[in-house]
């Protein structure tokens, strides 16, 4: 009978094409000695954690999550799991839910079958942290320094929250109403809930000595000398508020908006209704998506008195009520990109659902003209098929067609906003910065997020971290430290042996070689998470078999059902399902007690640490005078985690 096409998932090797020749086992064992070298355990960092802006310990918390790694007595899982989770970012549920995941990218199990669901795990963290009331635990004394923190979207609020850790206080000026900057005014509700991030914020907040100064634009309200004398440091924060005008002839028109003015206008309660039946945005990421997706769930006015300026609604000229907003039908709405669907840079998922919600892609397309009516407003977009070299778009001889529009969305890049801050302009309308955050030739002035290179919320949550980290070697008057090469919130087997109550003993400093009965260090173990990143070629692959990922659901709408659905349509995994996603994690660069080496070494010389003395990554050593170097035990290492490199 012949195997199905579901059996045969796994269709890799232990070795690389052209390791032909099978290695005879009597030379591996018999003659293996000749290596002269025993197996030591080795921590490295998996690539999950590696390609995370802000460099969470996702292979730590989905540890927890699995039941692995064992939390305090009197602390239950999902506690320890939201620690070790906000250790690195303070907003578990909204990255699990936002976060375009290039974890999930980076993710080893991509050679397997299908990445861990990292993002599902994290929100349930999240998520369970709210319901249960988990707070983060008491900051320590303060230091008496005193940082101002320019914008209070995530990289600011990461920055405060790192800082009160430190034990340094501040104070964050926002020009909004309230927190949270792009995540607040940026990102739809049905994507990013508001009750869910105020809860966030306010559990930073909770951490104490972080003053909200909001409605307060600095270079205009306080000036930057004021805070330079009232604070010990600045963060500039700030982000990219300013959206890019469409580059193209009658791109100026005054119905050619950008993507951060009709957000805005419709997270802050503006827009209810789209004031125009035919609407065209420009852009292929995440946020022409939020558009086009808000813009078919308004629908348009069907109603005798639309307003003749579409623009006005969204600059708040012109007011909208409820009844106005209630008359409403379905808007034809257009995406267009320079890239093809599969190349375009929003989330995948995000693409397919705003198909399924109506709205029409047209990829492999450019501008090439606003067409404007003789008021010289916008009436349609001249656009060419074209062709990718590199990042440059080349036009399609003889392709040129027209799109109607009433209103035109740019959403193709966004930039800051410096007025009153012209110094720190680079010119190119952003803040220069050095390795450690800081503001070349500005000291004791830092700098986080979009406002040095529009990226990911997690990057901007990443660099909070960063800065925080130089900001406390500033205040204490030392050298600003070099970075390790990978990030700093990664597993710490010594404090894990603290929190047991393992601690290694007190080295007297006669001894100058180490032993398998020497107590004043880990047994042959090596932490090299802080230079390297495991590779999937390290891991024995064949011991995992194929397992379906556990997904969330979705109950998004259909074209038909999509106008006024502003409900969430991710609904997050439940405790069973986390866990079940959780142990799918390969546990890259860690022992997950698989036994492998116990049952596979031929002289007995790997055994397992006794119970009382074991904990999550000291769970097997060596004894020197049994071992041969015969290699078995790190080919069949699933991990990566063993390297045969003690001895000569």
């Amino acid at each position: 009978m012949a195997t199905s096409s579901d059996d045969m998932k796994l269709t890799f090797r232990r070795f690389r094409d052209g390791d032909y020749k099978r290695r005879g086992w009597r030379e591996a064992i018999f003659e293996g000695d000749h290596s002269h070298k025993c197996p030591v355990y080795v921590h490295r960092t998996p690539p999950c954690q590696g390609s995370c802006p802000a460099g969470e310990d996702i292979r730590g918390y989905l540890q927890i999550a699995r039941g692995l790694e064992k939390p305090p007595a009197d602390v239950s899982w999902q506690e320890y799991a939201f620690r070790r989770s906000t250790d690195a970012n303070p907003f578990p549920s909204i990255m699990g839910r936002v976060c375009p995941a290039p974890c999930e990218k980076g993710c080893n199990r991509n050679e397997v079958d299908d990445f861990v669901g990292i993002n599902s795990v994290e929100q349930f963290i999240g998520d369970t942290a709210m319901k249960e009331g988990y707070k983060f635990g008491d900051a320590p004394a303060l230091s008496g320094k005193k940082v101002a923190i320019v914008g209070g979207g995530p990289g600011g609020m990461s920055a405060a929250y790192h800082l009160r850790r430190k034990g340094h206080a501040s104070t964050i000026f926002d020009d909004h109403t309230e927190l949270g900057g792009m995540m607040m005014y940026g990102i739809p509700e049905y994507r990013v809930p508001r009750d869910i991030l105020r809860h966030e914020i306010n559990r930073i907040l909770a951490l104490g000595d972080i003053e909200v100064r909001c409605n307060t634009r600095v270079g205009k309200d306080i000036s930057m000398a004021d805070l330079e004398k009232e604070f010990d440091a600045v963060v500039w924060a700030v982000g990219c508020q300013a959206g890019r005008r469409l580059p193209v002839p009658g791109g100026d028109a005054p119905n050619c908006i950008t993507g951060v003015q009709f957000l805005s206008a419709f997270n802050t309660g503006r827009l209810k209704v789209l004031p125009t039946d035919k609407i065209v945005c420009i852009g292929g990421g995440d946020t022409s998506i939020d558009v086009v997706s808000v813009a078919r769930r308004l629908g348009k006015i069907e109603a005798d008195n639309a307003v003749d300026h579409p623009e006005d609604v969204i600059h708040g000229y012109v007011a909208q009520d409820a009844a106005t907003a209630a008359i409403r039908g379905g808007a034809d709405v257009t995406l267009t990109s320079l890239f093809t669907k599969d190349k375009m840079t929003a989330a995948e998922h995000e693409i397919h659902d705003a198909l399924r919600e109506g709205v029409q892609i047209l990829d492999g397309v450019m501008p090439t003209e606003v067409v404007l009516n003789d008021k010289g407003r916008a009436i349609g977009l001249k656009m060419v098929k074209c062709v990718m070299k590199g990042n440059t778009p080349e036009a399609v001889e003889g392709s040129e067609f027209i799109l109607e529009a009433n209103l035109i969305v740019s959403a193709i890049g966004q930039g800051g906003d410096l007025s009153g801050l012209e110094s720190l302009d680079n010119g190119r309308g952003f803040i220069n910065t050095d390795k450690f955050y800081q503001v070349p030739g500005k000291e004791g002035h830092f700098v986080v997020g979009d406002i040095i290179r529009p990226h990911l919320l997690t990057t901007a949550i990443g660099h909070g971290s960063i800065a925080a980290d130089s900001i406390d070697y500033y205040l204490q008057h030392k050298e600003l430290m070099k970075r390790p090469r990978v990030d700093v919130h990664h597993f710490n087997l010594l404090g894990k042996l603290h929190e047991r109550g393992l601690d290694p003993e007190t080295y007297s400093g006669e001894q100058t070689r180490g032993t398998s009965e020497a107590n004043f260090a880990v047994h042959n173990y090596e932490d090299r998470a802080a230079q390297e990143i495991i590779s999937h070629d390290k891991l024995f692959k064949g011991h995992f078999p194929f397992t379906p990922r556990n997904r969330r659901e979705e109950h998004g709408p259909d074209a038909d059902s999509v106008i006024g659905h502003f409900e969430e349509r991710m609904v997050g995994l439940d405790a069973e399902h986390a866990q079940a996603e959780a142990k799918r994690c390969m546990s890259c660069g860690m022992c997950f007690e698989c036994d492998n080496c116990v049952i596979f070494c031929p002289q007995e010389a790997v055994y397992r640490v006794k119970k009382k003395e074991s904990s999550t990554g000291r769970y097997v050593a060596t004894d020197y005078s049994r071992c041969v170097g015969c290699h078995i035990c790190a080919e069949v290492c699933p991990t990566g985690y063993i390297d045969m490199a003690m001895g000569e």
